[in-house]
């Protein structure tokens, strides 16, 4: 069954700070096998004029994707999660995500398709630091699968 149209422009309280670590930001990079001197130390990231180490691009989506959990669980919306993969993303940025950040994500649906009895749910976060100035906007296409007939 196709998703309330209603839905598009809803947007969600948000999140609880996340503070971005040092070490969270070397292990997501090396994770993604990106060794960058910026991502891992503090000496490399001063010198190239940031405060302290900042993490690769995609870092933020495991923040951002967090918190698009709470379209997922709005449970008006009625999306299927254990029907859900992760279509496509991206990111733009005012500035990068650095080691210290206090970030907070406000997630809005943007959008919502049915296409071949999938629906297509398109949420855009917005992410801001603690002194709330804007950092990113993340957008994320989430694709709930077909009930399989039979």
């Amino acid at each position: 069954m196709a998703l309330d149209q209603s839905f598009v422009g809803r947007t969600y309280p948000p999140t609880d700070p996340y503070e971005v670590g040092r070490e969270k930001i070397r292990e997501f990079a090396e994770a993604v096998g990106d060794t960058h001197p910026a991502y891992i130390d503090p000496e490399a990231a001063k010198a190239l004029g940031h405060p302290d180490v900042i993490a690769p691009p995609t870092f933020v989506f495991s923040i951002t994707f967090k918190a698009a959990g709470q379209v997922v669980r709005d449970p008006q919306l009625g999306l299927d999660y254990s029907r859900v993969v992760h279509g496509d993303q991206k990111f733009a940025y005012r500035r990068p995500v650095r080691a210290g950040d206090r970030l907070t994500v406000t997630s809005t649906i943007e959008a919502i398709k049915s296409m071949a009895g999938n629906d297509i749910v398109d949420v855009r976060g917005e992410v801001h630091d603690e002194a709330g100035e804007h950092v990113v906007t993340a957008w994320t296409k989430l694709v709930a699968r077909a009930a399989e007939e039979g």
